[in-house]
Formats: C-alpha cells, sequence, structure tokens
C-alpha cells in the first residue's frame, strides 16, 4: 500500500480517473474535477461521449460473446471499473468467458483487485502494467488467456494516448500479430474536428496527459487487414444501437473488425 501511496499523485489529473468523473463516478480528485468540468464545459460533448463509449463497449462486448463465439478479451486501458464492466456483460452472455484488464494508475489497480471478479465458471485477472509494452503485457495475460485461441482485444478511448499515428498502428498491430485468426479488435477514440482539437490542446494544457483526436482518415487506418463488422467504421453511436438516436451521433468513431 505504501508503494501504491507513493505512485498516486492526486494532485495531477489522470485520464482514467477523469473518466470516472464524466461518467458520474466518485472515484477522483480536487484536480481530476476540475479539469474535468472545465473541459465539459467547454467541450460539452465529452460526457456523452463517455457514456456512449461505455453503451459501445457493453453492445461489442454482448455481441462478440453472443454472435461471433468469443470467450477471451484483452481490455486494454480499462480504466476504473464501472457497471457493465467487460467481465460483467460477457460472462453474462457466456459464463466460460475469461478476460484480462491492462491498465497502469495506481487507483485502477487498487479497485480492480476488489471489484474485478469473475464468475465461477471463467476467469478474470488485471495486468498492471503498460499497453504499450505489447510484449510484457501478453505475457502476463497469458497466465489466463489461450493465446492460440481467437481473444477479442478491446482499446477503447486509449489509442489518443498515443500521438504518433504510426506509433499507435504498430502498437495495434503488436497485438494483433500475437493471436490467431478469428480473434477481434473493437476500438474508438475521438475523430478531430476544431472543436475536438481545441479540447485535446486544454487538457494537455491542463496537466492531463496528452490525447490527441485524429482526423478519420487517420483512424481508419486502423482497420487496415481486418474484416470490419457492419456497419462499418463510424459514430460509435451508429454502431448496433439498442434504441432510435435522439440527438446527433457524437464524435467518437470505432469498429469491431475480424483478424482473417
Amino acid at each position: 500500500m505504501q508503494r501504491l501511496e507513493q505512485e498516486l499523485n492526486t494532485s495531477v489529473p489522470h485520464s482514467a480517473r477523469m473518466w470516472n468523473y464524466w461518467l458520474g463516478g466518485k472515484d477522483n480528485y480536487e484536480a481530476d474535477r476540475k479539469l474535468g468540468q472545465y473541459m465539459a464545459e467547454t467541450y460539452p460533448q465529452i460526457k456523452e461521449i463517455a457514456r456512449a463509449s461505455r453503451a459501445f463497449q457493453a453492445r461489442a462486448v454482448r455481441h462478440l460473446a453472443g454472435e461471433a463465439g468469443i470467450r477471451q478479451f484483452l481490455d486494454l486501458g480499462t480504466g476504473l471499473p464501472t457497471a457493465n464492466a467487460t467481465h460483467e456483460v460477457a460472462q453474462s452472455v457466456a459464463p466460460t468467458a475469461r478476460i484480462v484488464y491492462v491498465d497502469h494508475d495506481p487507483i485502477v489497480l487498487a479497485h480492480a483487485r476488489a471489484l474485478l471478479t469473475s464468475g465461477p465458471e471463467g476467469a478474470t485477472d488485471y495486468v498492471h502494467g503498460d499497453l504499450a509494452d505489447a510484449p510484457a503485457v501478453l505475457a502476463e495475460a497469458a497466465r489466463t488467456l489461450d493465446l492460440t485461441r481467437p481473444v477479442a482485444v478491446l482499446i477503447l478511448s486509449t489509442l489518443g494516448h498515443v500521438p504518433d499515428s504510426d506509433a499507435a498502428h504498430a502498437l495495434l498491430r503488436s497485438y494483433l500479430d500475437a493471436l490467431p485468426s478469428g480473434s477481434y479488435l473493437v476500438q474508438c477514440d475521438t475523430i478531430e474536428t476544431p472543436e475536438s482539437k481545441a479540447a485535446s490542446e486544454e487538457y494537455e494544457e491542463g496537466g492531463a496527459m496528452v490525447y490527441r483526436s485524429r482526423p478519420r482518415e487517420e483512424m481508419e487506418r486502423f482497420t487496415e487487414g481486418l474484416e470490419v463488422l457492419e456497419p462499418g467504421f463510424g459514430s460509435i453511436d451508429l454502431w448496433k444501437p439498442e434504441a432510435p438516436l435522439d440527438r446527433e451521433p457524437i464524435e467518437q468513431w470505432g469498429f469491431v473488425a475480424r483478424k482473417p
């Protein structure tokens, strides 16, 4: 616990805790709330983006565990546990599903050990590490997942923290290349518009880790070599919605795709 306290700098805003704030959670600190509120005032869509990302995640996991028959999930940059977490959704459809979460925030570690509990037929594990180190993450994940069988990789609202698009693309490939045919990728991030670009700059200036919105053509590059499921690459609001949309689609775009 002493090491955890040393790692946990509550005076600096952190993306996982700010995300928690935008979702209405309580696992955040004054620095997170201050910048989070400022962002919500200057870029009001951010709270909708947070909620829509969680809803997209649940719909994608439900589809993969159901229609696609996937039983293994690797959730990269999971953030703080919330309702309808990956393991809850997957195991509600397939009780034998096995899930590994990855994050490097010490407060996520503290909560993960208490909250990311598996049902008796499946398994849930947490890797406290940097998702940018794919070989190390995969080695740890292999304690719970069989990497010779299909795995669904989730990396949601996270690749924006890798500012260089070539590096972000290479990072995705380092995971997918290690997994067999029939694996899946679920990915989303913020499309660059004048408003989202300004919000990204304010986010960084506020002391948080850099997060870069990307032009849609740069983000669409992440689908290269994959079989993109319908309805394709677009606003996550429009990916198999459970009800008609009563507002304009948000600027968070993504896709679900299969490795051939």
